[in-house]
């Protein structure tokens, strides 16, 4: 997935009573080096620093960039949530803004790059920065990283405090896992407010983390190992989320076909709940799921998808054709048992669309291993191939093999790409009728309904459909769906939502700001009899 740019813009102002949790964090004061080296501690300060508009907290101006995939998508859209819901602005300008929330991936090179830069970029302005992702989690201790505040990947939930202690002029990191009976958890709860990028479409992760250990995977060391929300969570949202107006869920994670191994339940088991609670008109996408744990299961997940509400779509991850690579790469399957995979869904579920990644230049992949690869993809011409060269991330097994020469990584990677632009896997749909789910504002009058149409275009990656004028658009049986930067999840207190303790914390916080502002009046105040008398 290409680099999701400017998660959240939207210039939101949201009056509601503040949520904040009751625990507060550790904070370091941040240091300043001087030129000669010298360190200095920086002053105390009651409010905000200079770069704020007002002492008050929760009235400052929040920049949100997210870079790599649908969890980490999602995650920024519960840290833009609880901001906004907190009073602070989500702002598009990251020029006016006070802050910078700037959330990573750590999958490829580029992406941390980009990450890095932006963080330089960000201090070169004066700005105050908040990290948060995979690349800090998965290496706190790396050097760009000195003296940043930290929202690690299962510490979301607290990032109003990290904001606020950050623009006081702290330093605050927050890495630990969430557990209960000492056993690791899917993270922060899933009713958290969040913004929405796109209002019609809502993205669950059901767990995090995952089962295996790929040599090359530096992403293990930032989600680590399985953890899993219940089924009743991951329904709760998935309804809440149909209440106001969505009308696609996305269940993502590093692994959705190992959901539930941990806590003692099948993905299965969670797909034919969620089925009975997605309304008419609405749809449900499956994320990615590696060959080992979709094996066990293929007979009912080819069951589900051929449910009306369900798309026919699957994203396995091969990554290379050779049974040797794979082994290199500690992958856990074969490619025959890829293979048994894609050829019972292709044979159960009419239509099915399989989408796969192939990583191009493993350090022990010979010219006899990609020429299987070739074989594999040229055998299933997969409609949808995301094509990656191989990168060393640092503290994975991978980065000490010795590496292939870039010059035939980049050959194979021209290679597979050719292969990949020779074929046209449309071109059959041509004529049909179907009917889809508008999620792009093309034409408003469109815009999250069902809209039956002829396929009257295709290309190598799309398919045009011209609306068949005796069928009009059908709007799902769901709610009308939140305006553009309206926070989600948001709740009165009689709801479950906010609890007794919940309820305290918020007038506890009120009377504090209260208290903070008077007191910072009173200082001043003060100061202005002071200079009186002394110039008297």
């Amino acid at each position: 997935m290409e680099d999701i740019e400017d998660l959240v813009g939207l210039g939101v102002e949201v009056e509601v009573p503040r949520h904040r949790n009751s625990v507060m964090p550790r904070v370091r004061r941040r240091r300043k080096v001087a030129a000669a080296k010298e360190v200095k501690e920086e002053e105390d300060e009651v409010g905000c620093t200079d770069t704020c508009d007002s002492i008050v907290p929760g009235t400052q101006r929040v920049y949100i960039k997210t870079w790599g995939c649908a969890h980490n998508s999602s995650d920024g859209e519960y840290m833009a949530g609880q901001l906004a819901a907190y009073g602070y602005r989500i702002v598009e300008d990251k020029g006016a803004a006070d802050l910078w929330l700037l959330n990573s991936c750590t999958v490829k090179n580029p992406a941390e790059d980009h990450f890095r830069n932006e963080i330089k970029s960000g201090r070169k302005a004066g700005k105050k920065v908040v990290v948060a992702g995979c690349v800090p989690q998965g290496a706190p201790k790396s050097e760009f990283l000195e003296g940043l505040s930290v929202i690690g990947v299962q510490q979301i939930d607290r990032v109003v405090e990290v904001v606020e202690e950050t623009l006081k002029g702290n330093s605050v990191r927050l890495l630990g896992q969430k557990k209960e009976a000492g056993k690791k958890i899917g993270g922060a709860s899933l009713l958290l407010p969040k913004v929405r990028r796109n209002p019609l479409i809502e993205i669950i992760s059901v767990n995090t983390g995952c089962l295996n250990q790929c040599t090359y995977c530096k992403t293990k060391h930032a989600r680590g190992e399985l953890g899993s929300y219940s089924i009743e969570e991951v329904v709760s949202r998935a309804k809440q989320s149909f209440s106001e107006g969505v009308c696609e869920v996305w269940l993502t994670s590093e692994d959705t076909g190992a959901y539930g191994r941990d806590i003692g339940v099948t993905l299965p088991q969670l797909l034919w709940r969620l089925v009975e609670v997605i309304p008419e008109g609405c749809r449900l996408r499956l994320g990615m799921t590696n060959p080992p744990y979709i094996l066990d299961h293929l007979k009912e997940i080819a069951e589900i998808m051929q449910h009306p509400r369900v798309y026919a779509f699957l994203h396995v991850p091969v990554q290379s054709g050779s049974d040797g690579v794979l082994g290199e790469m500690r992958r856990e399957y074969t490619v025959k048992d890829f293979s048994t995979v894609v050829d019972f869904l292709k044979d159960s579920v009419p239509g099915i669309t399989i989408a796969t990644d192939i990583i191009c230049g493993f350090p022990t992949e010979t010219d006899e291993d990609f020429e299987g690869t070739l074989q594999l993809c040229s055998k299933y011409k997969f409609p949808s191939l995301f094509i990656n060269q191989f990168y060393p991330r640092p503290g994975t097994p991978a980065a000490k093999m010795k590496r292939i020469p870039t010059k035939e990584v980049k050959n194979r990677t021209r290679r597979l790409t050719e292969l990949f632009q020779s074929y046209r896997p449309y071109d059959h749909k041509l004529g049909e009728r179907q009917t889809v789910l508008v999620l792009v504002p093309k034409k408003e009058d469109f815009l999250g309904k069902l809209v039956d149409v002829e396929i009257v275009e295709t290309g190598k990656h799309y398919m045009k459909g011209r609306p068949i004028d005796t069928s009009p658009p059908l709007p799902p049986s769901s709610a009308e769906p939140l305006a553009k930067g309206v926070v989600s999840g948001l709740k009165g207190p009689g709801d479950s939502y906010h609890t007794k303790q919940d309820l305290l914390n918020q007038e506890r916080y009120i009377i504090l700001s209260f208290v903070l502002l008077i007191s910072a009046l009173l200082v001043k105040l003060a100061w202005v009899c002071f200079k009186m008398l002394k110039d008297f």
